[in-house]
């Protein structure tokens, strides 16, 4: 069915970074989906590697993730044996979380699967438009790679 004609709309930079960002979503979504994995699970799973051991309050806050939402995925992060929560060294009364081998094998993998969706969104760009791409987005949205 082709899409109604909203040249005005359609032209819009937000629009189109809308549309691509919903491409991409879905083309990264489909590729976790494989591996069995949602979204936000890898996300808490990647900054968990990254930061680990990390207290659970400052994984959610690096994340930007609401405490309640971030309970429900460790839940089923860790009874999936991807993540250990134990009590944290520096401060009994948190919980600290680490990344099992599990986890990290599974990591790597959602990673690469991640990755190649990402290729898959840019593949009608070359090298060098990818880069000036990427620049630019960086650049817009505000965030430092």
């Amino acid at each position: 069915m082709p899409e109604a004609p909203l040249p005005a709309i359609r032209s819009l930079p937000s629009w189109l970074l809308g549309r691509a960002a919903a491409r991409g979503r879905s083309l990264v979504a489909g590729a976790l989906a494989a591996e069995g994995m949602k979204m936000w699970h890898h996300v808490v799973l990647s900054a968990v590697r990254d930061l680990a051991p990390v207290a659970q309050a400052d994984l959610g806050r690096s994340v930007q993730l609401d405490p309640k939402d971030l309970v429900g995925i460790l839940n089923d992060l860790q009874s999936a044996g991807l993540v250990l929560r134990e009590p944290d060294p520096n401060d009994r009364r948190k919980n600290a979380v680490s990344l099992t081998d599990t986890g990290a094998r599974l990591l790597e993998r959602c990673e690469k699967a991640a990755r190649e969706a990402n290729d898959a969104l840019l593949a009608p760009l070359s090298r060098a438009e990818r880069d000036r791409f990427m620049d630019l987005l960086i650049r817009i949205s505000g965030t430092r790679s």
